[in-house]
């Protein structure tokens, strides 16, 4: 497909389905596409080829095009520009179109049979200099809490390792197990604050070093423990159990196996609680850019689903919570303090590397917002009979 050819069936495909208009600068060019208002997004586009890799290969091309420097934002933003484009519903626009899709269908099929752009998976080394640069000082890689708009990434992952606790109704002398407890931070807090002895597993090796070290300069040894472990392998029974973070790691043909362990390990008046990214639709669709640059083989599973598992181990489920808008604040915190550590990532990354992350940062806060993404987190029991609070935490 000839280039005007592609940039007029990319600006039809906007002009059909945009709710806010996109500007587009070429050179001296200028071309506002969608609704008559002044756009709030203007690109100003570097490479011609920029519209046919987006046809061709959607949120991936558009942020493979990103990464090689092939648009930059003239005005607004990452996130604002990918947060008009999901509230634009392209694809179920495109689905429900058949003239459309048929067009994009052959423009996808033609690109991938010549392999013009990436078509295999990149991997990174990643530091920890790169998560210090926009997690919090408990290397939390999880949504945070938030009780007001102005809470900050501090804040946000305080409480929520202590509404989990508090969910969970912690008691003093109580034991728990993470599994999945990355740096140990949810496990310090609750035996620090609600004086639980806490045991955290992790496949890690290099965040079990850090947690233990992190234990000791807490002085909890006697208290808190980290081990480098599967969680198939964990055999002792706890007062409660919880998982945050790790279900989207495990592939779905283990769901059994893991809820099997929760509910093996889980006293008789236990409590669990699992927090995970899914997906609010019938469908799990994977975006491709995730998947092939930050997280590969990674899944987010329907809530139908991890409540099948839940009832089928004989757990009661006590609450169930969406709190995806929560994603939306932690990722946005998460964003802003990576372009403002940017420049001291330079030294160890390329420029490619760091538009990635930002890109994929720019991709949580506009899915938190307009995405049939999720952030459950499912509270359940190990018995009928034990009591239910009259209010949610």
């Amino acid at each position: 497909m000839a280039l005007s050819t592609a940039k007029n069936q990319f600006f039809h495909l906007l002009q059909t389905t945009l709710n806010e208009p996109l500007g587009f600068r070429e050179g001296n060019h200028y071309q506002a596409v969608g609704p008559t208002e002044t756009p709030v997004t203007c690109l100003n586009v570097l490479h011609p080829n920029l519209y046919g890799r987006v046809l061709a290969y959607g949120n991936l091309g558009l942020g493979e095009g990103y990464m090689d420097n092939w648009f930059e934002l003239e005005n607004g933003s990452l996130e604002t520009l990918l947060g008009t484009l999901l509230k634009g519903q392209l694809d179920k626009k495109i689905r429900g179109n058949w003239p459309l899709l048929a067009r994009i269908a052959a423009y996808r099929l033609r690109h991938w049979q010549r392999g013009q752009w990436r078509n295999v998976q990149h991997h990174y080394d990643v530091g920890d200099d790169l998560f210090a640069t926009f997690l919090d000082s408990s290397l939390t890689y999880s949504c945070g809490f938030a009780q007001t708009l102005s809470d900050d990434l501090e804040q946000l992952q305080q409480q929520k390792f202590d509404r989990i606790c508090r969910k969970l109704a912690l008691q003093p002398g109580e034991t728990l197990l993470d599994i999945g407890c990355g740096y140990g931070g949810l496990v310090l807090h609750a035996a620090t604050h609600f004086g639980v002895r806490a045991t955290g597993i992790t496949n890690s090796r290099h965040h079990c070093q850090t947690a233990q070290e992190r234990i000791r300069q807490a002085g909890l040894e006697q208290q808190v423990t980290v081990r480098l472990d599967d969680f198939k392998a964990v055999r002792e029974q706890f007062d409660k159990i919880v998982s945050v973070g790790m279900l989207e790691h495990v592939p779905p043909a283990q769901y059994g196996a893991y809820f099997g362990i929760i509910k093996k390990n889980l006293a008789p008046q236990g409590r669990g609680l699992v927090h995970f990214v899914g997906a609010n639709a019938h469908a799990n669709t994977h975006d491709p850019f995730i998947q092939r640059y930050i997280f590969p083989d990674s899944h987010q599973p329907r809530l139908s689903v991890v409540l099948n598992q839940v009832e089928r181990n004989d757990l009661i489920i006590q609450d169930v919570e969406n709190m995806i808008r929560h994603y939306g604040h932690t990722s946005r915190a998460w964003l802003q303090r990576f372009r403002a550590g940017q420049e001291q990532l330079r030294v160890a990354y390329s420029d490619s590397f760091l538009r990635m992350w930002e890109y994929y940062l720019a991709c949580c806060v506009a899915g938190s917002d307009y995405s049939d993404g999720a952030l459950y987190q499912v509270l359940f029991m190990n018995d009928y009979r034990m009591s239910f609070p009259l209010n949610r935490v």
